[in-house]
């Protein structure tokens, strides 16, 4: 029996609370579909400042790196707010853990599916007929560009600091995220539109030269171009025009939290980082959400479906990730909802009872 060792980093606040969920229906979905996983927990963010005084602990980097695959929650919290951000090198901020960890794997590519259930469609506050049918992808590079260019950092004394953060790309970066997104078009509608400020900025200038060049390697799917702040306007306007999104790190960040409303809730929204091969990370990407944390409200759904992404895109079992997708359409069909997606005439279920519901599905 194929058995799959999968490194658990549940972090911060309500990353625990639904990493716990996702766990509960990879194991339903190993049952139901013969194959072993061996789960491992490992710390990050946060909790690993506590203590080990690292956001992200050798420990933890060697366990990730001996295994297939990364399940991830999430990291930060007001308890960390004041940690001194002109030492950002020394990586003692919560979110610098989840950054290394995407540098040291270099998974330069954050795949973002924003979704609607058709049982959700009245739950975004846009109108239905808008909204309905929305299934698009944001591909976001996430190794390069304003998060990670240098120079960086905090500068000068009293009123003469100065923050200072760069924005750079070069060629082989933007090459190599761009062919992500032309092979996910293929698998799905087609279409790619790249993102960028050619307008404004000279990596922009060269992130469009290079996305025309990889274009020519696919014939097949149709290329568009947006300046960002236009995307953000049609993605709200009418989402269906889009299939998958092409972006830097810091327009896909925004736009991809901006198509969380197109899913009713950003609770719903899964994530999957990958580099050239097999190896993945996979993260809800809600963020940590401390004021919802421990009273098991959290929505699990985007950690579960970012299981989902894990079989799928590591694991290469297409069938077991669409069923894991069906099992939470069934139990939405049933009027179930998470705080977050209640509504009157809705039967409001725990973080817990959510994850029950699912993985009992997926076992029927």
């Amino acid at each position: 029996m194929v058995k799959y060792k999968i490194a658990v980093v549940p972090g911060d606040c309500v990353g625990p609370e639904v990493t716990a969920e996702g766990v509960k229906v990879l194991k339903a979905t190993a049952e139901k579909y013969g194959f072993e996983v061996s789960l491992t927990e490992y710390m990050a963010g946060g909790a690993a400042i506590d203590a080990y005084g690292d956001p992200l602990p050798e420990e933890t980097i060697d366990g990730c790196r001996s295994s297939d695959a990364i399940l991830f929650g999430s990291v930060g919290g007001p308890k960390w707010d004041d940690l001194p951000w002109e030492n950002v090198h020394g990586a003692i901020t919560p979110s610098r853990g989840i950054q290394r960890l995407r540098q040291i794997f270099q998974l330069f590519a954050n795949i973002r599916p924003a979704y609607l259930f058709p049982e959700l469609v009245d739950n975004t506050p846009l109108r239905p007929e808008v909204v309905a049918g929305t299934d698009l992808i944001v591909v976001r590079e996430q190794c390069g560009g304003l998060y990670f260019g240098e120079p960086r950092g905090i500068i000068g004394m009293g009123e003469e600091r100065k923050g200072i953060n760069t924005l750079s790309y070069t060629v082989p970066e933007v090459r190599r995220v761009a062919h992500v997104a032309f092979k996910l078009a293929r698998r799905r509608r087609r279409k790619v539109t790249s993102v960028d400020k050619h307008n404004v900025m000279e990596s922009s200038i060269l992130w469009r030269q290079v996305v025309k060049e990889v274009a020519k390697e696919y014939p097949d799917v149709e290329l568009n171009h947006l300046y960002a702040d236009a995307c953000a306007m049609k993605i709200i306007e009418n989402p269906r025009q889009f299939d998958v999104i092409l972006a830097g790190n810091i327009f896909g960040d925004i736009l991809s939290d901006l198509s969380s409303v197109l899913a009713g809730s950003i609770g719903m929204m899964p994530s999957a980082s990958i580099g050239e091969g097999t190896f993945g990370l996979y993260e809800p990407i809600h963020g940590s959400a401390p004021d919802i944390a421990g009273k098991g409200i959290a929505n699990p759904v985007g950690s579960i479906m970012s299981v989902a992404m894990m079989l799928d895109c590591s694991f290469g079992r297409k069938e077991a990730a669409e069923s894991i997708k069906s099992a939470i359409k069934s139990v939405l069909s049933g009027g179930y909802r998470t705080a977050d997606l209640y509504k009157p005439g809705t039967k409001k279920v725990s973080t817990s009872e959510f994850g029950d519901l699912v993985a009992a599905e997926i076992l029927k």
